[in-house]
Order: structure tokens, then C-alpha cells, then sequence
């Protein structure tokens, strides 16, 4: 059985693939920046149970957040070894994943925007450029967490007009101190910022709303895609819920550029399944 796996810091898609056909799971995202070792394995034995056969597997592809250097990449490879005992284990960045999700065997830009944002620059069959994802408290420009925090600023600087003041204030039935809460104690302060861009997906249409999406992925093409060498005539694809469902706002972007904008998926994981298995 080979089990490849796409991980946000939100949530992670599972695929299990053997002779009888794919089996899917969901469970939540991890990522070693905030996880640790014990954290991911025992949301994992949780999750997975009796029910998912791990003693089946004989490799793991996993493509998760955070993971960016052999430390980082060392907890999750650490914590999927305890569940799948006697696969090989595989654990990447989840920018190659995007590129190898959206590009397959030819050169592209691959972006991630989703929680967080990141980029970068593939030839085909490796990642050869990454401008530097500072993460959420320095960057992540155009994610769910930088959009939130646009946000929550103008809500409490009392920046936003009145008429959607009231209804994110409504929105919040444990007032909105619970906001201050939930970032500076909650354990993922990141996805609970990224939690906001439901709301402005709600009320997208509104001029205060249009002009946040549009300076912070502005921030995104401009400060990471436009970069990268040849971004003028490689075509630019996007993976993740906020570039997804804020599809024609980038496309917007792009054409002022004159960038070619390329795919957006959503999710990537059927597309690193048929990426593993040729299919």
C-alpha cells in the first residue's frame, strides 16, 4: 500500500492506494513549527484507529507545512514511523508537493495560499528557487492568517464601516475579546486568523472587503512570484482554499501584470496520487 498525504497547517488529506482501489481520510493538519513529535502521533493513533490497515504500507509520501529543513522534516517522519512501522518514509516541503501537484514534469511558478502563503520556482523536476517564507508574524502575505489579520485590525481600529463592523461583531458570540483570546493563548493562532476569511468570503462583494484582497495579494505577486526568473512567460498556478475561492481577484492581478495565471486547485492531493502512481 503506498500512502500519500497532503498536510496544511489546518487540515490533512490521507490517500491510501492498493490493488482494490484509493482510500480516503481527513484529519487535522500538523505542522512541526508548532507540533511536536508526540502531538502529531497521537492525533494520528486517534484518528487512524483500527480501521486504517498501517501495517499495510511500504512507503509514505508526505508533503506537509513547515516542513523546510531535515529538523523540522525529522518530527513528522519521526511520528509517521511510529504509525506506519514498516513503510519507508518520504516526508517533503509542501511547496514541491504544490509544484508537483500543478507543473507534473514541466516548469511553472507553484503558489500556495491557503493558511499560510509561499511560492516557488520549479523546472520540471525539482524546486530550484524559494523567496523566503517569513511566516506568519514577519509575512505570508495573501494567506487566510495575513487576510485575517487585515481584518482584525480594522475592526478594532475601527477602520471598517459600520454596517460590517456589526456583522462580524454578531459573529462572534463570545463577544469580541474572545478574538485577543484566541491569538495571543490559542494554540494555532495562525489558523484561528485564517478562520476570518470565511467572513470575507461571505461579503467579498463589498468595496472595504475587495480592497484588503487586492492589497494583500498584490503584496504576494509582487513581493514573491515577480521574483523569480522568467515569471513573465512561465505560467503561475495556485493550490489552496483562499486562492481557490478568491480565484478572480489573482486573475485580476495577473492580467494587470501581464503574467500568465495557470491552475487552481484546491487540493492537491488526487493530483500527487496520479503523481506516484503514473496515473
Amino acid at each position: 500500500m503506498i500512502v500519500v498525504v497532503d498536510s496544511g497547517s489546518t487540515k490533512a488529506d490521507w490517500k491510501m492506494v492498493n490493488g482494490k482501489g484509493v482510500a480516503s481520510i481527513s484529519t487535522v493538519g500538523f505542522n512541526p513549527v508548532f507540533h511536536s513529535e508526540e502531538k502529531i502521533f497521537g492525533e494520528l493513533k486517534e484518528a487512524f484507529g483500527d480501521h486504517v490497515p498501517t501495517s499495510e504500507a511500504h512507503q509514505v509520501y508526505y508533503y506537509g507545512a513547515g516542513c523546510w529543513d531535515q529538523r523540522l522534516k525529522g518530527v513528522v517522519a519521526k511520528a509517521l514511523k511510529r504509525v506506519f512501522d514498516q513503510a519507508e518514509i518520504q516526508v517533503h516541503h509542501d511547496l514541491l508537493g504544490a509544484a508537483r501537484a500543478t507543473c507534473g514534469n514541466t516548469p511553472g511558478i507553484a503558489c500556495i495560499i491557503g493558511t499560510g502563503s509561499n511560492s516557488c520556482l520549479y523546472d520540471g523536476i525539482d524546486v530550484i528557487d524559494n523567496v523566503t517564507n517569513l511566516g506568519f508574524l514577519l509575512g505570508d502575505e495573501g494567506s487566510g492568517t495575513h487576510l485575517g489579520k487585515r481584518l482584525i485590525r480594522a475592526f478594532f481600529y475601527r477602520e471598517m464601516p459600520k454596517p460590517l463592523y456589526d456583522k462580524l461583531e454578531a459573529s462572534l458570540p463570545e463577544g469580541k475579546q474572545s478574538i485577543l483570546s484566541n491569538v495571543y493563548n490559542g494554540e494555532a493562532p495562525n489558523v484561528y486568523l485564517a478562520s476570518f476569511t470565511k467572513f470575507m468570503g461571505d461579503h467579498q462583494d463589498h468595496p472595504f472587503i475587495q480592497r484588503i484582497l487586492f492589497d494583500s495579494f498584490e503584496q504576494f505577486i509582487d513581493r514573491h512570484v515577480r521574483k523569480y526568473k522568467n515569471h513573465m512567460s512561465l505560467p503561475i498556478h495556485f493550490i489552496g482554499s483562499v486562492a481557490y475561492y478568491f480565484r478572480e481577484v489573482l486573475e485580476v492581478i495577473l492580467a494587470a501584470r501581464d503574467m500568465e495565471p495557470g491552475i487552481f486547485i484546491q487540493k492537491p492531493i488526487d493530483k500527487l496520487v496520479g503523481f506516484h502512481t503514473g496515473n
